[in-house]
């Protein structure tokens, strides 16, 4: 059984199957049950409410795949709408602010790096305290939302790109999805994606090959904290607003969805189209949640801990039988 089915699908591609399954039987199911659930608008709607956190988990894909970890994204969203929020009320131009915003998160992310590589700190305490320095950063600047009254921001936040019919997107969809295919196009088109990769399967022999693993493991923490700053400018389009409370668990919603997504915990084999279909499975959980409306938000953290732990069981019987 195993043989043929390696034979049929190639077993590196089944988690993603199994996710793609999954996000198909649950709309189906919601549209079934729910009265205007089965529409093309409550996808996009999926996206544009989560625009943010597709971001941020694309950065993450990054991390996982050299088999590393980023606990610092959601600390680094609430910082990047802070220091945009205080920028733009101190009557920075709205570009100005966004550069300043996506260089502070890379520098941060590279900062990561450095201390994972160079001083050989496992990811799980490096990103820790990248963690708690964000979030202490947020809360230096203010403990108070600040509201973010930009007419650029503004617009970004009302504008609706119409996609025909009734159907339409906001601007920050537009922003994740070109994410999404630049990403892609780096991991799977260029010498960096596949050392990505080789890392994430096995370091040592990536080095013996002779890939420049130090300068891959110092990109990745590089992208990851761009990719945390950008769906924080993303967020504060979303909020209006910079506040040091929000995103207060995003990097577990971030982990959550590359893994149901099928990203390998221990890195080397994943997609990114899995992690894009892991954010609509958190999302869509929301959704019909929402359209219920007898159920507390809390359900949501229960389906999504048990979703993670099927994928995780999954993962350890695919990798079990690679052996």
């Amino acid at each position: 059984m195993t043989a043929l089915t390696g034979a049929v699908v190639p077993r590196k591609y089944l988690p993603v199957l199994v996710t793609a399954g999954l996000f198909l039987a649950m709309f189906i199911a919601g549209g079934t049950r729910y009265e205007g659930f089965f529409s093309a608008q409550v996808v996009l709607n999926v996206f544009i409410d989560n625009a943010f956190l597709l971001v941020v988990a694309v950065g993450m894909t990054f991390v996982i795949l050299t088999g590393g970890i980023d606990l610092s994204v959601g600390s680094m969203v609430a910082l990047a709408t802070m220091v945009a929020a205080v920028l733009l009320n101190a009557g920075w131009p709205p570009v100005a602010v966004i550069v300043v915003v996506l260089l502070i998160g890379a520098g941060l992310g590279l900062g990561m790096g450095c201390m994972i590589h160079f001083f050989e700190i496992q990811p799980f305490i490096a990103t820790l305290a990248g963690m708690f320095l964000a979030r202490g950063l947020c809360y230096t600047i203010g403990t108070d939302s600040i509201p973010i009254t930009d007419p650029t921001f503004t617009a970004a936040a009302q504008t609706q790109v119409p996609l025909g019919g009734e159907l339409w997107i906001s601007p920050s969809v537009l922003i994740a999805v070109a994410v999404v295919g630049i990403a892609a196009y780096v991991l799977h088109q260029t010498r960096f994606g596949r050392t990505v990769y080789a890392t994430g399967g096995n370091e040592q022999s990536a080095r013996l090959m002779g890939l420049p693993v130090a300068r891959t493991k110092l990109g990745v923490y590089t992208i990851s904290g761009f990719c945390s700053a950008l769906g924080g400018l993303l967020l504060a389009f979303y909020m209006l607003s910079g506040y040091g409370l929000h995103a207060v668990g995003l990097e577990l919603d971030a982990i959550a969805a590359v893994v149901i997504g099928g990203t390998l915990l221990t890195g080397g084999s994943g997609f990114l189209i899995g992690t894009v279909l892991g954010v609509l499975i958190l999302g869509l959980i929301q959704t019909v949640i929402s359209f219920q409306g007898t159920l507390s938000s809390w359900w949501t953290k229960i389906f999504v801990g048990l979703l993670l732990g099927a994928f995780i069981l999954l993962q350890r019987v695919i990798s079990g039988r690679k052996k």
